[in-house]
């Protein structure tokens, strides 16, 4: 039995051919956008390849100017608020009890490819040569003069009333969203293959009969309201 574990790390080192080579980075605008969606802001960390470009990407000052870029707009904050009451933000998280995850990363630090590809990013003397101009580049002082732009104070006035804040506002108020998060929790895809596992009506038929989050929701309206004091 002790011996089952160094295979399976082994198995699983061949499972990552594209390390071989350094992923390509991805544009700062995605890279932004995905870092502050609760839906997949996780994805970077699920997979080692994944983690490589993300960190690639971010190695780069011009990831730091967009995010502060970024930071400045209102509809940033609307989104990030939509994403949070979005069910899919629970599986985004909750997939990290799949155990898959861990094997893949075990089997990453085995695999000398992965360390070449970081060490290698770290030992890039561009890297260092982007950060050394980034205080005369003209990008990275964007953000800085965006502040001096009177239209920037203009659209945070007006983000309170506009139609993607009124309706991220009043979401909570929908009973469909309650449903959905509730079909979220019951959904044994949320947690990947741990929720296989914790299917058991795959594995023991009717000893746990599958919940109807709809019907859980239509017998909650049922219950008779707490007498008022």
């Amino acid at each position: 039995m002790k011996s089952i574990l160094p295979l399976l790390l082994l198995a699983s080192i061949p499972a990552f051919p594209a390390l071989a080579a350094d992923p390509a980075p991805a544009s700062k605008e995605a890279v932004v956008q995905k870092m502050l969606d609760p839906t997949q802001n996780a994805s970077a960390f699920k997979d080692p390849q994944a983690f490589a470009a993300w960190a690639n990407s971010m190695s780069n000052p011009a990831a730091s100017a967009a995010m502060a870029q970024a930071g400045m707009d209102p509809a940033t904050y609307v989104r990030l608020l939509s994403g949070m009451m979005n069910p899919a933000s629970l599986q985004n998280y909750m997939q990290f009890s799949d155990p898959s995850i861990a094997m893949k990363w075990m089997g990453a630090g085995l695999d000398p490819r992965l360390l070449s590809s970081l060490g290698g990013m770290v030992a890039n003397p561009q890297m260092y040569g982007n950060w050394m101009q980034a205080p005369v580049n003209p990008q990275m002082w964007a953000p800085a003069q965006q502040m001096l732009n009177p239209q920037m104070y203009g659209n945070w006035l007006q983000a309170p009333m506009s139609p993607g804040a009124v309706n991220t506002m009043m979401a909570p108020m929908n009973p469909g969203m309650y449903t959905n998060w509730a079909g979220a929790v019951a959904d044994p895809r949320t947690y990947g293959s741990m929720g296989q596992m914790m299917n058991m009506p795959g594995m023991v038929p009717g000893m746990m009969p599958a919940i109807d989050p709809a019907i859980l929701m239509k017998l909650l309206q049922a219950m008779p309201a707490a007498p008022a004091r």
